[in-house]
């Protein structure tokens, strides 16, 4: 079976071989920690890492908006910054903080970005091209923060829950601008022929989500619905990301087309996980980087693994798992998260 093959059974809950398990590195942990450690690791845990190839130096890529001191400008007019190379910063300058200039504002190109970053669509047939004859899977989507975080960072917070409860009229033609964009860049995506279409957007706070439910359904569920319609239509698997507190906004996100679910294990809380999806929707689970990995045990991560795995997966699939390392969390902790990983991945099996 094929790593397509196998995520595809996950989602469909058709008896993967193995629970797809996926470990993220970001570019700031290559300044964190010592690059060799880190590649002993990745070398030792080839399930995890089955393309791993060793370098003699690791020269870690840092996006346009993850360079320290480097102010960067994206195609919307919002200015981001980060105090620490490969740490995504925000948005500190909002084109839109003032609604005077919204008469001579325009919509980026999305033949040539997807509002974050530039895109070379030839560029990107071919790698999916490759990525097709190797049996992977191919994943388009959305930048993260395409809607709601694209309309914050246009406006500002602050300005934009207050346009959304004074319902502003100019809200509304932005939401329609930022809208069409997105839909012109899914439809693009689209006819490459993905497995899966991402939608991915923070949602949530620690505590609840930053926008309440009654905004979301009026200003932000009827988008996503468009443009997840046409990869629904397509046959194309629609998968949700959010950080963050979301069990409030869930059933609108289910309801509005959504069939994997990635969202956070201990904030959301696996109790309440378990029963909302386990059995029924493909739970994609962030596994957690705020305690237990970041200042627990090896056993006590050992046992979190375990947990989560034998409560919210089954011999049938419906749970895939993924960890986004980030500085901070004690090698000895890397290593033992990338065990239990390995070891549970096969729990069904």
């Amino acid at each position: 079976m094929t790593q397509r093959e196998n995520i595809l059974k996950a989602i469909r809950f058709e008896k993967p071989d193995f629970i797809p398990m996926s470990f993220q590195i970001s570019a700031a942990s290559w300044n964190h920690y010592d690059p060799q450690a880190l590649q002993d690791l990745m070398e030792a845990h080839r399930l995890l890492f089955p393309d791993f190839i060793r370098q003699a130096t690791v020269t870690p890529y840092y996006g346009l908006n993850q360079r320290k001191d480097e102010p960067y400008t994206d195609a919307w007019g919002c200015v981001w910054s980060t105090s620490e190379d490969g740490i995504t910063g925000s948005v500190h300058g909002h084109p839109l903080s003032s609604w005077d200039s919204f008469s001579s504002y325009t919509p980026p190109d999305p033949e040539k970005t997807d509002g974050t970053y530039p895109v070379d669509w030839q560029g990107l047939g071919s790698h999916v091209r490759q990525q097709k004859v190797a049996g992977q899977l191919v994943c388009g989507g959305l930048p993260h923060g395409h809607t709601f975080l694209r309309l914050q960072d246009i406006r500002g917070y602050e300005n934009l829950i207050l346009d959304m409860m004074d319902e502003r009229p100019e809200l509304w033609k932005l939401v329609s601008m930022v809208e069409e964009f997105n839909h012109h860049f899914v439809l693009k995506w689209l006819e490459l022929e993905p497995d899966m279409m991402s939608y991915p957007e923070d949602l949530g706070m620690q505590v609840g989500p930053m926008l309440s439910p009654e905004s979301f359904r009026r200003f932000i569920r009827p988008v996503y619905e468009k443009l997840m319609k046409p990869a629904r239509e397509r046959g194309c698997i629609v998968h949700m990301h959010s950080d963050g507190d979301i069990r409030t906004l869930v059933d609108d996100l289910i309801g509005g087309g959504v069939e994997v679910i990635n969202l956070q294990d201990l904030v959301n809380g696996i109790d309440w996980i378990e029963k909302k999806f386990a059995g029924r929707t493909c739970i994609d689970l962030d596994i957690d980087r705020q305690a237990i990995t970041a200042r627990g045990t090896p056993q006590q991560i050992d046992r979190l693994i375990r947990e989560e795995v034998t409560r919210l997966g089954s011999r049938e699939g419906g749970l895939m798992m993924v960890y986004g390392l980030y500085p901070g969390v004690p090698l000895e902790n890397v290593e033992a998260l990338m065990d239990a990983m390995e070891k549970y991945a096969g729990h069904f099996a």
